[in-house]
């Protein structure tokens, strides 16, 4: 499997945050930082090829993003397996040394340090990132060499399920603790802005026990 500087991470910005009241999600602010500069500030380091952002309509609302904003390229909003191919098409144009496409959503302002290293490590052709149980069918790395699949998948049968191409590729999982906090927490209504408001301002002690 490649090394991190092999890795193009491209952040999902494309949906339509009806849980949130509509709007581009990623830009609310947590403690007075939008939640696309969290998501920067640890996704970032660990792509040696860079970030793009996955978001369609103005791009100029995005000017704070260190990377370019690339749309979707199959039309209609059909979810986020056409970011992850909007992020595959870019890399196999651009970047043709990068083999690998981490995904992540611009919601979890909580990424581990460690996740692009270890979705590399599980030495997968398609690995994704699991906790409490949970897959994360979004936070993923997605080798370039799958775009064919995934473009007949999305245009062809219309797929819009991402766990259904996960699994039908024989994604792995790579499994992280969600103690003392899940950190592929997705902030999606207000309520979870206001509970993540109240982490930061109290985080948990790591050696609290919880129920």
């Amino acid at each position: 499997m490649s090394g991190l500087g092999d890795v193009l991470g491209v952040v999902l910005a494309g949906g339509l945050s009806r849980r949130m009241g509509g709007g581009d999600k990623a830009l609310r602010t947590l403690d007075g930082r939008t939640l696309l500069d969290r998501v920067v500030e640890r996704f970032a380091p660990q792509c040696g090829a860079g970030l793009i952002l996955n978001a369609n309509g103005d791009p100029a609302r995005f000017s704070g993003f260190p990377g370019p904003v690339v749309s979707d390229g199959v039309p209609g909003n059909p979810g986020p397996l056409a970011g992850i191919l909007a992020g595959l098409d870019y890399a196999a144009r651009l970047h043709p040394g990068v083999k690998y496409v981490a995904s992540v959503t611009g919601d979890a302002p909580f990424l581990p340090a460690d996740l692009v290293a270890r979705l590399v490590r599980a030495e997968a052709p398609l690995a994704m990132a699991v906790s409490n149980g949970r897959e994360h069918f979004t936070v993923a790395l997605w080798p370039v060499t799958l775009r064919p699949a995934l473009h007949d998948a999305l245009v062809i049968r219309q797929e819009r399920r991402v766990g259904a191409f996960l699994r039908a590729q024989g994604a792995v999982p790579v499994e992280w603790p969600a103690k003392p906090l899940d950190p592929f927490w997705n902030i999606n209504t207000p309520g979870d802005l206001a509970e993540a408001e109240a982490h930061l301002s109290d985080p948990p002690s790591p050696h609290t026990k919880s129920d």
